[in-house]
């Protein structure tokens, strides 16, 4: 069986199971169990701390995995990114009161807490900037309040938590996270287990990001549709009973539907209509 490594808490739990259940697979009803057996889909799920994932996967204990960027990268695992995921989108930066400071050239001498030291040790050193970092497990806003620290490094999504704390991000981010599939660096990478994996998972992706849409147009204004709705490789078209129409199906991009829908209407379609992908294959 494909044994596969999913994350069992926090903001990656929740998406990355659901991705899952789209594609097929069964994932748990509770959240206390440790290992789920999918035999109809040859597959066997392992819940783990997101932080451990790519650890497991390294040490080629499992073929697979699902964790967060900045969590492959902080650990410093021998395992790679082999599929974007699109969800749990963050970024990381620097933080501090007001005044302390603005670039990163700023942080020679001074103390730095984060959960994540070793993305930010290799960031400081990368950069040529001398300064320490301290290692805490969560909560690191409050570090500078506690003096253990002058400046934090986190995941920033909202902000709205620094803010709370009196506090404000400067700099460039030091880099930019997502859900991600990985795998052990130097793993075979034709395994058609893993690629039919993939398959559905890539599928998923575009079933969210694409609808179908399907409308009639006067034959005249066919190419002028036809160029709103290219669909990812040639829209169907079909004639109606009333001479002169035809009837055409493309998918487009969701998040232009309704532009789309707009355009269309101008040059003469009717009966527009967008329905959801559930699943796909390319």
């Amino acid at each position: 069986m494909l044994r596969i490594a999913v994350p069992n808490k926090g903001s990656l739990s929740g998406p990355a199971s659901a991705m899952l259940h789209e594609a097929g697979y069964q994932q748990r009803k509770e959240s206390k169990e440790l290992v789920l057996v999918d035999p109809d889909n040859e597959v066997e799920f392992f819940y783990l701390r997101p932080k451990d994932i790519a650890i497991y996967v390294s040490a080629g204990k499992l073929d697979i995995g699902i964790t967060g960027q900045d969590l492959l990268i902080d650990s410093g695992a021998n395992a790679e990114t082999i599929l974007p995921l699109g969800f749990a989108r963050s970024t990381f930066r620097f933080a501090a009161k007001p005044g302390t400071a603005s670039t990163i050239a700023d942080l020679a001498g001074k103390t730095v807490a984060t959960s994540y030291e070793g993305i930010v040790a290799k960031h400081l050193a990368d950069s040529g900037i001398d300064a320490s970092v301290v290692h805490l497990d969560g909560a690191v806003e409050t570090a500078i309040e506690l003096g253990v620290a002058q400046v934090i490094a986190d995941v920033v999504e909202t902000g709205t938590s620094l803010r709370n704390a009196g506090l404000e991000v400067f700099g460039e981010p030091i880099m930019k996270s997502e859900a991600v599939v990985i795998r052990r660096t130097g793993a075979e990478t034709d395994d058609p287990k893993v690629e039919q994996f993939l398959r559905r998972l890539q599928g998923v992706l575009v079933a969210r990001a694409y609808v179908m849409m399907d409308y009639d147009c006067r034959a005249e204004h066919l190419e002028q549709a036809v160029a709103l709705t290219p669909g990812l490789e040639s829209p169907t078209i079909s004639p109606l009973h009333n001479e002169g129409w035809v009837a055409v199906r493309s998918m487009v991009p969701a998040k232009e539907a309704q532009r789309i829908m707009d355009d269309l209407y101008a040059i003469g379609a009717r009966a527009i209509l967008t329905t959801a992908i559930h699943a796909c294959r390319l």
